[in-house]
Formats: structure tokens, sequence, C-alpha cells
């Protein structure tokens, strides 16, 4: 059985941060692409939605995965994280086996 990625309540809390100090509400895109030196690279920006994408939405902020990325997302969850080293999107990712430190890069 196949889940989907889910976005925690922290995630879409930044979503709604990022909007009212920009006075724009801009969907989040989270990709899937070759490379990284763990082999994937998570691609996180804001984009307009797609037809054929997965749109996850609360309170109408979007988080926006395309169906080829969708199998490599299988059960992650998109959060936020804020530490002392910054403030950033993040994956929780069960599907990677192995990830780089900084979290941006990983492997099945």
């Amino acid at each position: 059985m196949t889940l989907p990625p889910r976005v925690s309540d922290r995630a879409f809390a930044r979503l709604a941060e990022i909007a009212q100090d920009t006075g724009e509400v801009k969907a989040l895109r989270v990709a899937v692409d070759g490379g990284g030196c763990s082999g994937f690279q998570y691609d996180i920006r804001f984009d307009d939605p797609a037809e054929d994408d997965l749109v996850l939405e609360k309170s109408g902020h979007k988080v926006l995965i395309d169906p080829v990325s969708l199998p490599f997302l299988e059960n992650a969850v998109i959060d936020f994280s804020e530490e002392l080293i910054g403030a950033r999107f993040v994956i929780n990712n069960p599907n990677a086996s192995s990830s780089c430190g900084c979290g941006i890069s990983f492997s099945m």
C-alpha cells in the first residue's frame, strides 16, 4: 500500500507566514531530481501548480508534488525546521537509506 507524503502543521504555518510577509500566496513544490552527493536530491521551491501535480492543501496553502517524484516521497513528511544553523523546509523520508549532512541529497 502506498501512502502519499504529508505536510506538517509547522510547514503549513511557515507557508502562511511567508504569504503574510510577501503579500502573495505561493505554492511550495517538492521534487526529487537525480544528482547530489548521494544519488538523488530534493528540489524545494515556490512554483505554480501543473495539471498532473498532487496538491496537498491546508487553509489555502499548497504543497505540490509531480508524479515522477511521488514514488520517492511515499510516506515522507514535509516539515519546517528552525535550528541554530538556519531555518528551512526539510523532508523526513523513510525511503532514504542514507543522506548527506546537508539533508538535501539522499540514496535509496
